[in-house]
């Protein structure tokens, strides 16, 4: 196993066996609440949780975040997450590409997802910023898209995971450059997303001049990528505060939403994200749809494919509920329901 593949086996088994969530920080979702509609003038069975993700219907405001591949087990992981979304019919990202870039023997643990979903849902490819910054030539990386026929791409900034990783590259220098000359070139959706530190408008505005089609906040208040490579860190030299670093997720959303009024975007949700209320509470806020990773992989290898599928059916019929009793019919006037601060 090279160390690539290594690392991405260290990151599912910490994850799906310790916790690996941020210490003292949380989402800030739980401190608010929806006011209560009493007379919601609608029947229940005739609302829709149906939304669009980059320009395709889907079933719900709800995606599966990138998560693995590239080592032993996830080829198996990645077909049971392909099943299950193309099941639902909501959105699904490809882990990690990188290591698709040096080693071909992976390429099925990638490739087998589009076989399963086809075009019944949107599928997303993902690669760390510092990798598109170091690339003059992105054609390797062009190709691995193709090869997966992915609907889209997930560059992710991850600069706090980078630094504290023991094999990190912490490269930053040109990032933006390197996203904006990506996307002169890919001629589909470009999203850029955080890793669990989450997405300033500072930043999320410089992402969107250059032409980003999608930011996915990824805040704080889940897992601690941070938290996990100072586990796996020999380094002890690195103070407590990097565990809990970060700009919560109802915090990114809120910041971001502003930004609506002068560019054509859509705004993801994830980081911590745990219920059909978080998911309903993301989108009142302004977000346009909510990513799952944690939640869904530790139910994936702990519980199985159908109770995982089961677990995200019942997240769907609770988001309906919510709008039910918020007088919602479809999840643009859910984006309107009325809420409150605790």
């Amino acid at each position: 196993m090279n160390h690539i593949s290594k690392r991405k086996q260290d990151h599912v088994d910490l994850c799906v066996n310790h916790n690996m969530n941020h210490k003292s920080k949380t989402t800030g979702l739980e401190r608010y609440e929806f006011i209560h509609n009493a007379l919601p003038e609608i029947n229940y069975e005739d609302i829709s949780t149906a939304t669009f993700f980059l320009q395709k219907e889907i079933a719900a405001p709800l995606f599966i975040s990138s998560m693995t591949g590239g080592f032993k087990g996830a080829t198996s992981i990645n077909q049971q997450l392909a099943e299950i979304a193309a099941t639902i019919k909501i959105p699904l990202g490809i882990g990690s590409l990188r290591i698709a870039l040096h080693d071909t023997s992976v390429h099925d643990s990638f490739t087998i997802i589009k076989r399963i979903v086809g075009d019944t849902i949107p599928l997303f490819g993902n690669i760390g910023a510092a990798e598109i910054a170091q690339k003059s030539n992105h054609a390797p990386l062009l190709s691995i898209l193709e090869k997966c026929k992915a609907d889209a791409i997930a560059i992710h900034l991850n600069p706090l995971q980078e630094l504290l990783q023991p094999e990190g590259n912490p490269q930053f220098k040109g990032v933006l450059f390197g996203i904006e000359s990506f996307i002169k070139l890919y001629q589909k959706p470009v999203i850029v997303k955080e890793v669990g530190a989450g997405i300033s408008m500072n930043v999320a505005s410089k992402l969107l001049d250059i032409g980003v089609s999608a930011i996915d906040v990824a805040g704080a208040g889940g897992t601690s990528w941070a938290g996990v490579e100072l586990t796996r860190n020999s380094d002890t030299s690195y103070e407590n505060i990097f565990w809990d670093w970060g700009i919560p997720t109802s915090e990114c959303v809120q910041m971001i939403v502003p930004l609506k009024k002068t560019y054509a975007f859509e705004l993801y949700a994830s980081g911590g994200i745990q219920s059909a209320f978080d998911i309903a509470m993301s989108i009142a806020l302004g977000a346009d749809s909510v990513g799952m990773a944690g939640s869904i992989i530790k139910s994936l290898i702990n519980d199985g494919n159908q109770a995982t599928l089961n677990m995200i059916e019942n997240l769907i019929m609770n988001i309906k509920r919510i709008m039910f009793l918020t007088g919602s019919h479809n999840i643009e006037q859910l984006k309107l329901a009325a809420i409150k601060e605790k």
